[in-house]
Order: C-alpha cells, then sequence, then structure tokens
C-alpha cells in the first residue's frame, strides 16, 4: 500500500474516532442533562412536600417543636412559640432547656420514659423521640381542660352539699321519731318538715336530670309550641306555690292570644317555669309579679329582694348562691341553685338571649328573647 492510500485511510481511521468522541460526549452531555433535570424534579418534589408538611404543623392547633438529637432546636410552629415564649426564627439551633427553664420540664427533659405527658402552668407536654435520637416535642393549651375539671370538682362538692343538707335533717327526724314519744301535733310538725326536705331532694333531682338532658347535645326537636297555653300552665304553678308560702303577691300576666313559636316544648315548660317561680320565691307579701309576651320575648318582672349588680354576671353558673341573707329570706322554699343555669341552656338550644335587669330592694327583670 502506498503511502498516500495509508495516510489517507489513518486520516479517515482518525476523523471517524474523533466523530465517534464527540458523538459519545454528546450522548453522555444529554444522559447527564436528563438525569440533571430528574434530580432537580426530584429536589424540588421533595421541597414542595416538606413545605407542604411544615405549612400543616404550622396550621396545627397544638405546639410543635422539632429537636436534633442534642435537643437542639431544628424547627417548631408559631403555637408553639407562643405556649413557650421562644421565636421561631432566632432561636433555632439553641437548646431546648435553656429557653424553657421551669424546673419540672427540666426533670422531664432528663428522663428516659416519655410515657406520660408533663402538665404545667395549663400547658400539656409530651416528648416524642424518633430516629436517631430525635425528637417531637408536643404543646397544647389546656387552660379549657383545667377550667372543666374545676368546674366538674366544684359540681361534685356542691350536688354533695345540696344533698347532704336534707339527708341530715331527714335523719335527725327519724332518728326523733323513733327514739321519742311525741304527740300528734310534734309528730305533724316533724313530718310536715320532713316532706318539705323530700320534695328539696325530689327537686335537686329533677334539676339534674334536665340538665343532664341539656348537656347531652342532641339538637331539640322542633314544634309548634301554643306559648299562652305554656304561660297559662305557669300562671297557675305560680299561684299555687304564693299560696303554699302564705304570701300575698300580685301576679299578673299579659299574653298575647295565640300566642306560639317553634321550640321545644318542655324544655320552654321548664325555662319559663323556672324564671317565674323564682320571682315568687324572692317576692315577699305585698310585692308584684308581671309576667308578659310580646314580640317572641317573655319578660318576668318583680318586685322583690332584687340583686347586687356583682352577683348577675354569675347567676347562670350552677350551684351560684347570691348571699345567705337572701336564702334566709326565701326560707325553705329556696331554689336547687340549678334554676337559671337550666334557663340558660334552654336559651342557647333555641337561639335565645336571657337579659337580666336587677337591683337590691328593688326588684329584677328577666328577659328570654327569642
Amino acid at each position: 500500500m502506498s503511502f498516500p492510500i495509508y495516510f489517507g485511510s489513518l486520516l479517515a481511521l482518525a476523523v471517524l474516532f474523533i466523530f465517534g468522541i464527540r458523538r459519545r460526549e454528546k450522548s453522555l452531555n444529554s444522559q447527564f442533562e436528563k438525569q440533571l433535570k430528574a434530580e432537580r424534579q426530584n429536589s424540588a418534589l421533595h421541597e414542595q412536600r416538606l413545605q407542604a408538611f411544615l405549612s400543616a404543623m404550622q396550621a396545627s392547633p397544638n405546639g410543635v417543636v422539632i429537636l436534633d438529637s442534642a435537643r437542639r432546636i431544628v424547627w417548631c410552629n408559631q403555637t408553639a412559640a407562643r405556649l413557650l415564649g421562644l421565636d421561631a426564627i432566632r432561636d433555632v439551633d439553641q437548646h431546648i432547656a435553656h429557653l424553657v427553664r421551669e424546673p419540672q420540664f427540666l426533670e422531664y427533659l432528663a428522663q428516659e420514659n416519655f410515657e406520660n405527658e408533663l402538665r404545667f402552668d395549663n400547658k400539656a407536654l409530651q416528648l416524642h423521640p424518633y430516629r436517631r435520637g430525635r425528637a417531637l416535642l408536643l404543646v397544647r393549651d389546656v387552660t379549657d381542660v383545667e377550667r372543666a375539671e374545676q368546674m366538674r370538682r366544684d359540681f361534685v362538692a356542691n350536688v354533695s352539699h345540696e344533698i347532704r343538707t336534707p339527708l341530715t335533717v331527714l335523719s335527725g327526724f327519724i332518728e326523733t321519731l323513733q327514739t321519742l314519744e311525741l304527740g300528734v301535733d310534734e309528730q305533724k310538725r316533724y313530718l310536715q318538715l320532713m316532706a318539705t326536705q323530700s320534695q328539696r331532694l325530689g327537686a335537686l333531682v329533677a334539676d339534674l336530670l334536665t340538665l343532664s338532658k341539656l348537656d347531652a347535645g342532641a339538637k331539640p326537636t322542633l314544634e309548634r309550641v301554643d306559648i299562652s297555653e305554656l304561660l297559662r300552665q305557669c300562671e297557675y304553678e305560680a299561684r299555687t306555690l304564693a299560696k303554699s308560702l302564705k304570701r300575698d303577691i300580685h301576679i299578673q300576666f299579659d299574653v298575647a292570644p295565640h300566642a306560639d313559636m317553634l321550640g321545644s316544648t318542655s324544655e320552654l315548660q321548664s325555662a319559663f317555669s323556672n324564671l317565674i317561680t323564682n320571682s315568687v320565691r324572692y317576692t315577699l307579701t305585698g310585692g308584684s309579679i308581671f309576667v308578659t309576651w310580646r314580640e317572641n320575648t317573655l319578660t318576668v318582672t318583680d318586685t322583690g329582694l332584687g340583686i347586687a349588680p356583682e352577683h348577675v354576671p354569675r347567676l347562670t353558673e350552677r350551684f351560684y348562691r347570691v348571699d345567705k341573707s337572701r336564702n334566709r329570706s326565701a326560707g325553705e322554699t329556696a331554689g336547687t341553685g340549678l334554676g337559671l343555669a337550666i334557663v340558660k341552656h334552654v336559651a342557647q338550644r333555641h337561639g335565645a338571649t336571657l337579659e337580666i335587669d336587677s337591683a337590691v330592694g328593688v326588684g329584677s327583670t328577666f328577659r328570654l328573647v327569642f
């Protein structure tokens, strides 16, 4: 083979080799770009998922703090920052023990068993360890829970007190009747007092059952309620109660004929009756009670003992007593302490509001506005 031919062959091979390398480089570059693009898309997807997760944690009603294995803050939401007094940006990488210095929390953080939550200052905290020593600290505000528990304790204590008093009286009278020889008149007096206490117990149980049904939360069954007839029954109860108390009270009802509304007959009966009989109990001889129904509003006005302004906001609390002297004036007929709580519940369930105006020695006005 001559040199030119040989040289030409070599040159052709070299050109083919160079083009092959360039083609391969182009192919590799294309593959690299595709892989890089895929990784960027994958990274963007992970970033989107992370941001979505953090947004969900930010929207959580509970506080969330992410801690590393050394218990330094990696991230926290605004709820946790508010509850623990943290700065969600400035306090990143700070040790949680340097920021939350409550001794109970430091002791809790030092232990190894986190099955139970820790409570202090109306906050509940619990640590949840996970992968590689990291941990999730959950925080929630338990102010409402603590308040509810205190109300439950107060309620149980009040019920116990209200039941214990008539039971003690009944027990004492029964023992007296069993051990002493009494005349007929004395026996009648003791039996009458026992009957009064048993009626008080019965009224308390009835009111507790009513409150229990209202607390159950089921919506009232709506029906067309004949307000005129319902208030006629309340008027009869009021006059009967005044007669049994031996009080000469002027009682006047002014109700539009054929008045009616949608609601629960039994619940409205309970609310109306409680308002009106309360006025009878706390109005003495010579006083007056006026009951009106106009434009879906029940108004009960009396010239009774009246209530000091500082007590008015708490009247609908269960077993709340204004003062001992007022109950002494009402005598044994004082209510169970649950009547206005029942009225409040019924009002809420019917979309109504209870308005109270009162002054000591002047009287009171109660309005149920539907």
